[in-house]
């Protein structure tokens, strides 16, 4: 190595590249100018304020307790000193936990009969050739048009024939089967392939086995969505149970919960408590199934 090299200074490192700006775009790869995204977070702030505010505004007013004004102006969104002693006074007023297990037992059931019945029936309307088979479908899609209230009186005088009145059986038995939820389990069976089926067929497969082995795994998706939709509809209703049941013993807890205004009895903290005592089960639900929920959203958004 000669003297000038020895004397030659070390050459610094070359500076690092920057990474590239990551641009946002839309789905069809159009970059989104700044004041249009600011606008869509605009949005998304608003309707997250009407969905989702309520119920926070709820939670607040549970956790506030009596010497706390719950009507001052302007309001006061965090409770100042919060208690959990409305939730105790709820079950001293009237027995909740009986009224949600009554509520529990008929959701569940709801539950059951709306997976099975729905996914039976769908597969029936999707995959099998039969006489009737687009007349069916209409039938599930008129049933939808027609409201609930003007069919209620003869679905009661059916129970009281059936003698089902005052039972839990009577409440879930009119929802057992929802047409909406035929209709999505239809969708999501015709999105399957017919290949599979037709070569499940030729290795020897029954119907039954098909609709077991190959379709009915391939859209837990949907039953998920049919799951959420049956609990709610049956946790929520508050006509049909009130109409069919007499017995205070046997009431949901939408129900019971009326209980706790009216004439005798206003406080806006209680209710404002049995209301989160009536959503936790909800939000756990949908908490535990959200991953199969939106993925089953799409499943049948291809073929109608």
């Amino acid at each position: 190595m000669s003297v000038i090299e020895k004397v030659r200074p070390a050459e610094a490192p070359p500076a690092p590249k920057r990474a590239p700006r990551r641009r946002l775009t839309d789905e069809h790869g159009r970059r989104i100018p700044g004041w249009e995204l600011s606008l869509r977070y605009l949005l998304l702030l608003a309707v997250l304020a009407l969905t989702v505010g309520p119920f926070l505004w709820q939670l607040s007013t549970s956790l506030k307790g009596p010497t706390e004004d719950i009507f001052s102006s302007p309001p006061k969104f965090l409770p100042s000193d919060p208690t959990l002693h409305n939730y105790e006074r709820v079950a001293e007023t009237i027995p909740v936990w009986d009224y949600a297990l009554n509520s529990l037992k008929v959701a569940l059931a709801n539950v059951v009969t709306n997976c099975v019945g729905a996914a039976l029936a769908g597969y029936a309307l999707a995959r099998l050739r039969y006489r009737g088979r687009r007349a069916a479908t209409l039938a599930f899609v008129l049933a939808m048009l027609v409201p609930v209230e003007s069919i209620i009186i003869a679905q009661f005088t059916f129970m009281r024939d059936l003698g089902l009145n005052n039972m839990l059986v009577g409440v879930l038995l009119p929802g057992s089967i929802a047409s909406l939820n035929v209709l999505l389990m239809r969708n999501a069976f015709l999105n399957l392939p017919y290949e599979i089926e037709e070569a499940a067929f030729v290795d020897g497969a029954n119907v039954w086995q098909r609709f077991l082995r190959i379709a009915l795994p391939s859209v837990k998706g949907t039953i998920a969505v049919v799951a959420i939709f049956a609990f709610m509809g049956a946790w929520d209703d508050f006509l049909w149970p009130l109409i069919v049941l007499s017995d205070p013993s046997k009431f949901t807890l939408t129900i019971g919960l009326n209980y706790l205004h009216g004439t005798f009895a206003n406080d806006e903290r209680l209710v404002a408590a049995g209301t989160i005592i009536a959503v936790a089960p909800l939000i756990v639900l949908f908490a535990c199934l959200q991953r199969y929920f939106f993925r089953g959203v799409g499943e049948g958004a291809i073929k109608g």
